[in-house]
């Protein structure tokens, strides 16, 4: 289900001595339309159901042309941010006669319960406003932190988050969403890849963490390990940094510590032109013979197309943007003995020529404890490359884990 747009006429009693929809009845008509989009969906008693009300707790409202007595006004509904006890919701208004832009609004509401304690947003609501059709199948889709982030959830039990690197998508863990059984398996598109939005600008490691986190806080996993693949493990020592008192377990595959070289950023950069200027394609084209082990091509080209196809997909803007944070990610060697006490492992093909062995032994040096483990036969994409292996080494860490 998507959410419904509502039209709503305007009459002589909403409007003031000139004939002009008056400035009281536009918040009136607002929370009208807020309601019977409820009303279409999960029910206007969803939020009495659960024991909450949504306390309206900050309000903004743009005026951009007058409406009159027998307008008909659609208003539109779109969820831009989902915490664990508030959400935000932005509503536009247009004459449907002239399709004019005649007002638009953003309210800000926290749950809460009889006493006037924060409680936790009614699942449903949630489930109802970030509904969006996917074109691979059931996908969830859930807005987080300003954007709307694709999402595949499996399973029940301790949360593991599966952070794809650049420029793939969710299914690269294809194989460990279906095999890990006995855990909550979340793998989501990073904003600007895979069916995620694509915003042109607002990406770094601290903002794809802190979409994570509140991804987790919607799904209500407090308590996760986090497995990040190359740029995904950029993400994860990040996340760690920024929320280590939500980390059960880490997880670093076939990825780096330390920040771009002079060298790399210029790097970086190339490439960031070649997406603006010939795509997608050119750089799956650039990337492709650096990710396998030698002989992929011929012993595995199903693999090999599939991934091809990720990367093509890949939108533009998705591309630079990540290009841009890779280029200005901290150094993260300092945060390796930081995370002393927090059960790590430490994954890397074999064969991987673009983050070889001797990068992920510095990581599982680094960090007192760390588990160190090469996967055979695999170069930079273990998951899809050696996926029994690969699950199998998942496997055997979040069972050892309390």
């Amino acid at each position: 289900m998507t959410i419904p747009d509502i039209d709503l006429t305007v009459y002589p009693d909403e409007c003031d001595a000139f004939g002009h929809l008056n400035q009281a009845s536009f918040l009136s008509l607002f929370e009208r339309a807020r309601w019977e989009m409820l009303a279409r969906g999960p029910g206007m008693d969803v939020f009495t159901r659960a024991g909450a009300w949504p306390a309206v707790r900050k309000t903004t409202v743009d005026y951009h042309a007058a409406a009159f007595p027998g307008d008909v006004l659609r208003f539109t509904q779109a969820l831009v941010h989902h915490g664990r006890t508030s959400f935000t919701m932005r509503q536009t208004a247009r004459r449907l006669k002239d399709d004019t832009l005649i007002s638009t609004a953003e309210f800000v509401f926290v749950c809460i319960d009889r006493e006037g304690r924060p409680v936790a947003v009614p699942p449903e609501v949630g489930r109802f406003m970030n509904a969006r059709p996917s074109s691979r199948g059931e996908t969830l889709r859930l807005t987080v932190n300003g954007v709307n982030l694709a999402v595949e959830v499996r399973g029940e039990g301790p949360a593991i988050l599966m952070v794809h690197g650049y420029p793939l998508d969710r299914t690269l863990w294809q194989h460990q969403l279906g095999a890990l059984t006995g855990f909550r398996r979340i793998a989501p598109d990073l904003r600007g890849l895979g069916l995620s939005d694509a915003p042109d600008l607002g990406y770094s490691m601290p903002t794809y963490a802190d979409d994570l986190a509140a991804l987790l806080d919607v799904l209500h996993a407090d308590q996760v390990v986090i497995c990040g693949l190359s740029m995904g493990g950029y993400v994860a020592l990040e996340f760690a940094r920024r929320y280590r008192s939500r980390l059960r377990g880490l997880v670093l595959m076939d990825t780096k510590a330390d920040a771009d070289s002079p060298e790399a950023r210029k790097g970086r950069e190339g490439a960031m032109q070649l997406a603006r200027d010939k795509g997608a394609t050119a750089i799956a084209a650039q990337m492709l013979p650096k990710l396998f082990a030698p002989g992929a091509a011929e012993t595995m080209p199903q693999v090999v197309d599939r991934v091809r196809t990720m990367m093509e997909s890949a939108p533009a803007k998705g591309i630079v943007g990540a290009l841009g944070a890779m280029r200005d990610r901290a150094d993260s060697i300092p945060t390796l003995a930081e995370l002393a006490g927090l059960p790590t492992l430490v994954v890397v093909g074999e064969q991987d020529q673009i983050t070889p062995p001797s990068m992920a032994r510095v990581i599982a040096d680094g960090i007192p404890g760390a588990t160190y483990s090469v996967i055979p036969g695999a170069g930079h994409l273990p998951p899809v490359e050696q996926p029994l292996a690969t699950t199998r080494v998942l496997a055997e860490f979040l069972q050892s884990l309390p």
